[in-house]
């Protein structure tokens, strides 16, 4: 079998875990990583996988709504995750060890494909070079040029925007005092802050802003300002967040969609959020897609079609039935002060009556908690000892 050459479009999770698995299935595999980014971010702290402890509900003043603290199972788990780890730590992980084996080319993207029968030749955006490949996988996120060009048009108009956007960032101060509880406060018109401890020991909070918004078209700096703007009067920590979010080097500002209504054109193929962007679990189906598409490739070898048309029918369904609509957000997140008093609630209602615990246990035994693929039985090479 030909070891093949392939071409991935971004090196974030999607990017670095298909480049791993690939690596895996054929150790000659030619892989070629562009990245419009001038480096990769592999620097840091040790991490730990530990998540918070729960999370907290909170008023305006910093009291308490609601608690749900994380069950520390498996077989189902409360709004927090009891086994967590961050996206830039967990795309260290699959990209540290493979550096070597692949070419990185940085401060550049895919200007444009072409495909042919056996091959895709692309053209990239800032040395005009055309290379031949047998694949181009398209793990550029949700706003993926590739798959602009695979659908025509803005990569914008094949997103089911669900009208939240979301900025993360890291900030330099505990601003959690070590209370290993997550902090969610809303204010009115869709606000929220969300503030979760930081895994790094120096003692650090990570930020989540997100605000419910009919505008989808923005970039991170001008979203910086909207934020700035949009937080203003907003209460507890407000003021030191946006302060914190103006100091931060780790600003990453996305919106929720989902995308699309197909992953393969010929040689080119949608991975992770470029092709099924799924809000809140977006991470975990990333990482199934790899493993799905690079265990596809190792299942047909020489006979690309076959191993993309599997692919696809493998993660097509698995990926809708996880996609939901925007109505838990809503509910969530409410736009007027009434809105809120009704939602805290019914959040003192279900703690207090241990309410979320019986749903969920429920659920988990009925079949109503996340849908799992199950994953074929691939023929892995050994690995070298």
């Amino acid at each position: 079998m030909t070891a093949p050459k392939i071409i991935i479009s971004g090196s974030g999770i999607a990017g670095s875990v298909f480049a791993f698995w690939l690596l895996r299935a054929y150790k000659n595999a030619q892989i070629t990583i562009v990245e419009r980014a001038p480096s990769l971010r592999l620097t840091g702290a040790s991490e730990d996988i530990r998540s918070s402890a729960g999370i907290q509900f909170i008023e305006k003043n910093g009291e308490p709504i609601a608690t749900f603290f994380a069950t520390g199972r498996t077989d189902y788990q409360s709004i927090t995750s009891e086994f967590e780890i961050f996206r830039v730590a967990l795309a260290k992980i699959f990209i540290k060890p493979i550096l070597s084996r692949v070419k990185i080319i940085f401060d550049d993207t895919v200007e444009s494909y072409t495909n042919h029968d056996d091959e895709v030749t692309v053209t990239f955006a800032n040395n005009r070079d055309t290379q031949k490949y047998d694949l181009l996988v398209a793990a550029d996120g949700l706003s993926s040029r590739v798959r602009g060009m695979m659908f025509g048009g803005d990569p914008r108009d094949h997103i089911h925007h669900e009208g939240v956007h979301i900025a993360y960032f890291t900030m330099k101060e505990d601003l959690l005092d070590e209370d290993r509880l997550a902090k969610w406060y809303n204010a009115t018109k869709g606000r929220v802050i969300f503030l979760r401890p930081d895994p790094n020991p120096t003692g650090r909070t990570s930020a989540l802003l997100m605000n419910v918004t009919t505008q989808s078209d923005f970039e991170a700096k001008s979203y910086e300002k909207l934020l700035k703007e949009t937080y203003k009067d907003a209460r507890w920590q407000a003021h030191k967040v946006l302060q914190s979010m103006r100091e931060s080097d780790d600003f990453y500002c996305s919106l929720f969609g989902q995308a699309s209504p197909k992953l393969c054109d010929g040689g080119v193929v949608l991975l992770g959020d470029a092709g099924y962007a799924t809000p809140g679990i977006g991470t975990s189906v990333d990482i199934t897609g790899c493993y799905v598409l690079a265990g596809g490739l190792l299942d047909h070898p020489d006979d690309y079609d076959a191993a993309l048309k599997r692919y696809e029918q493998l993660m097509l369904p698995f990926v809708r039935s996880q996609q939901g609509d925007d109505t838990v957000m809503q509910m969530l997140n409410p736009q007027t002060s009434w809105g809120l008093g009704v939602r805290n609630a019914v959040l003192r209602l279900v703690t207090g009556t241990k309410l979320d615990r019986l749903v969920m246990a429920t659920a988990a035994k009925l079949g109503f908690t996340d849908k799992k693929l199950t994953l074929p039985d691939y023929q892995w090479p050994d690995v070298p000892t």
